[in-house]
């Protein structure tokens, strides 16, 4: 069998938030000759380091990595930004002769690049400007009940004060008249052809829930250590950064900002309330680390690893090797 008849376009290994991506990847890395192009919406951030748990510089250095710190906080970086760089990455990589490994645990990404995105209305920044300066007005909540009324499947999954979700539904509603649950019922209606590229996905998942949330523990104690409520401090003084954007909804940096609201507003020492950004991260990032879990169970294709065994990183690069061997 040729080469040719074997390529594959990439491989993938995904997993929840802190199952060992990153030492997995590296791994793969020390074997074959690989390219990682990560698959993470807040590694594309610059600045934003602890938080993110961004691979080290001695880690970047071991292998080329593509899509971090490609962004400012203040700007945007969508799913379908993503695929179409991560496509065109996939191809120069392939061109130099080494596998694009794709790493991450954002998998709304991950489902762009497989299967494409619904075809939505493009954003529209004075009508979002005037949705926002209701909300000022009014309440995220007003605006959630607005949307009640003219979508109400998208409203019962969104929670009162998501104001980046409920400001796009509303956004889509008044630019299309049509619900945003009505593009993705009619998206997944016909979404009937499989993934066209062959990209096998490696799934790094828990046998056991508990050893999971007690590495988010250790991972989240070692962040505030490091410094996480500093590099938040420091972020807060950018111009044009504020709690709403994309980059501050991070598991984490969401909770420090508002931690820091309120030592401000009660004229506290953000230290004697690092207890209560503790607790309110760590439950964040276990709630991530369900949803991912969940959307990963739904890909039947996918191979799963245990991340919790003791040889984890052994099977991950025995299960590449299945991939790879044949393909390099």
């Amino acid at each position: 069998m040729t080469a040719r008849a074997v390529q594959l376009d990439a491989l993938a290994l995904v997993g929840p938030t802190a199952s060992g991506k990153t030492a997995a990847a590296l791994a793969i890395a020390a074997r074959w000759p690989v390219e990682i192009i990560s698959m993470d919406s807040a590694l594309v951030y610059r600045g934003m380091d602890i938080g993110t748990a961004k691979p080290t510089a001695a880690e970047l250095a071991q292998v080329p990595h593509h899509l971090i710190d490609i962004r400012d906080p203040t700007q945007a970086y969508s799913a379908a930004e993503f695929a179409r760089d991560a496509k065109t990455l996939m191809a120069d990589i392939r061109q130099r002769g080494r596998l694009p490994l794709v790493v991450g645990g954002t998998l709304l990404y991950l489902k762009a690049l497989r299967e494409g995105l619904d075809d939505l209305p493009t954003a529209q920044p004075a009508l979002r400007a005037e949705i926002e300066a209701q909300a000022a007005r009014e309440g995220w909540p007003a605006l959630h009940s607005a949307l009640a009324q003219v979508d109400p499947i998208t409203a019962q999954r969104l929670p009162p004060h998501d104001a980046q979700r409920i400001s796009r539904a509303l956004e889509v509603w008044q630019v299309s008249g049509k619900p945003l649950s009505q593009w993705f019922s009619e998206a997944e209606a016909q979404r009937n052809t499989p993934c066209a590229l062959n990209m096998p996905v490696l799934s790094l998942e828990p046998l056991e829930r508990a050893w999971l949330h007690a590495r988010i523990g250790q991972r989240f104690d070692a962040m505030l250590a490091a410094g996480l409520v500093d590099e938040v401090s420091a972020l807060r003084q950018q111009p044009g950064l504020h709690a709403d954007l994309p980059s501050m909804r991070c598991v984490g940096y969401r909770q420090a900002w508002e931690m820091l609201d309120q030592a401000q507003a009660r004229q506290l020492a953000p230290d004697s309330l690092l207890p209560v950004l503790r607790e309110l991260g760590c439950a964040a990032t276990r709630q991530l680390a369900k949803r991912q879990l969940t959307w990963l169970r739904s890909m039947d294709d996918r191979v799963v690893l245990a991340c919790d065994a003791a040889d984890a990183l052994a099977q991950t690069v025995q299960a590449a090797q299945g991939f790879i061997a044949a393909d390099l």
